[in-house]
């Protein structure tokens, strides 16, 4: 195995826009939060996302979970762990974990496919995006 992350950890300070009357963060800006830790991981795992997205592909959710155990609020910092769970030739999961201290608030998937962006259909992953997410899963899994 190469020496390549197996997680990311994103630290995020609430701002006072993503929170909602109650003062707690808005469902939504979980995802987008998980959004910059996914990006993270590809960058820090040697492919930035644009650089996957000039090779003509494109990493399209096809699905997202979310659980909430409590809310991050204004003020708070807080760590958005992510890491691959499952890679396969055209699909692509990633679980993440967002904590306020040692306190987990959320948890979460998203599932990606590989889209070819010229043609907009379903393809397979590189060959060298596969083995390293691959690399990736297994490596949490050990």
């Amino acid at each position: 195995m190469t020496d390549v992350p197996t997680r990311s950890t994103t630290d995020v300070e609430v701002r006072y826009a993503e929170t909602d009357q109650m003062g707690v963060v808005h469902h939504s800006r979980y995802l987008v939060w998980f959004e910059l830790a996914r990006t993270q991981l590809c960058r820090e795992a040697g492919h930035p996302y644009d650089e996957i997205e000039k090779q003509g592909l494109w990493l399209m959710v096809s699905g997202a979970h979310l659980s909430y155990r409590d809310g991050a609020r204004y003020g708070d910092r807080v760590q958005v762990e992510c890491r691959v769970s499952r890679a396969a030739s055209r699909a692509l999961h990633f679980d993440y974990r967002v904590l306020r201290g040692e306190q987990l608030l959320v948890s979460g998937r998203t599932e990606h496919i590989w889209v070819d962006a010229e043609t907009k259909t379903t393809t397979r992953a590189p060959a060298e995006l596969l083995a390293l997410f691959r690399e990736m899963a297994a490596a949490e899994r050990d």
